[in-house]
C-alpha cells in the first residue's frame, strides 16, 4: 500500500508518482492530505480514484469518511481518534472496505475490530514522516498484535526492502510505504523493490 504525501514529491505530479509505484507493483493506494480544504481534498479523491479503477487498484481515503463519499469511493482508513469504527461502517456501508490504525495492542477492542476489514499497525519502526506517531512497536509488537487477531495486518512506520523479511516473519500480510516511495527518483523501481522483497 502506498500512502500518499504531496508535501514530499516537489514539483513532480502526485498522479506521475502514483502511477509510477503502480506501475512498479503497488496493490493500494491511500490518499492521505492531513491539510489540504475539503474540497480540494475531495477533488483530488474523485480524480485519483477513477485513475487508480481504471487499473483495477483500490484507493483508500485517510481519516476522511465525508470525502470518501462524496467521491463515491468505497475504501477509507482511520485512525484511533477518528470517527468510530462502527459509525464508518453505518456511513459507508456492508460493502465497503474499512481498515483502522493500530499503534498499540491496548488498541484491539472487539467491537472495532467486529466493523473493519483490516488493521494499519504502527509505527513498528521509528518514523520521521509522521511528527505525532506513537513510540515504534518493533516486531515483537508487531507479533504480539498478530497473536491477538485474525484480521489482515498491513505494517506501517519505518518500512524499508530490507526490513520487509521481518515483517512478513512477525505477521504482517502487506506493508505500508510513504517516504520510501513517495521521496524517490524513481518511484517504479522503488515499488518493484518491495514487491520483490515481500515475494521472497
Amino acid at each position: 500500500m502506498l500512502v500518499t504525501d504531496r508535501d514530499m514529491i516537489g514539483a513532480r505530479s502526485l498522479d506521475v508518482v502514483v502511477d509510477a509505484a503502480v506501475s512498479g507493483g503497488v496493490g493500494s493506494v491511500q490518499l492521505r492530505e492531513k491539510s489540504a480544504p475539503t474540497r480540494t481534498f475531495v477533488d483530488l479523491a474523485r480524480a485519483l480514484g477513477a485513475r487508480l479503477a481504471a487499473r483495477g487498484v483500490p484507493l483508500f481515503v485517510n481519516d476522511r469518511v465525508d470525502v470518501a463519499l462524496a467521491a463515491g469511493l468505497s475504501h477509507v482508513h482511520v485512525g484511533q481518534s477518528d470517527m468510530r469504527p462502527a459509525d464508518v461502517r453505518a456511513l459507508m456501508g456492508p460493502a465497503a472496505v474499512i481498515g483502522l490504525s493500530i499503534t498499540a495492542l491496548s488498541d484491539l477492542d472487539a467491537d472495532d475490530l467486529a466493523r473493519v476489514d483490516y488493521l494499519g499497525v504502527g509505527p513498528v519502526f521509528a518514523t520521521a514522516t509522521k511528527p505525532d506517531a506513537a513510540p515504534a512497536l518493533g516486531l515483537s509488537g508487531l507479533a504480539a498484535i498478530r497473536a491477538a487477531t485474525s484480521l489482515p495486518i498491513v505494517a506501517i512506520g519505518g518500512v524499508t526492502a530490507d526490513t520487509v523479511a521481518g515483517l512478513r516473519a512477525a505477521g504482517a500480510d502487506g506493508v505500508a510505504v510513504v517516504s520510501a516511495i513517495m521521496t524517490a527518483a524513481d518511484p517504479a523501481a522503488a515499488a518493484a523493490a518491495f514487491v520483490r522483497a515481500f515475494g521472497a
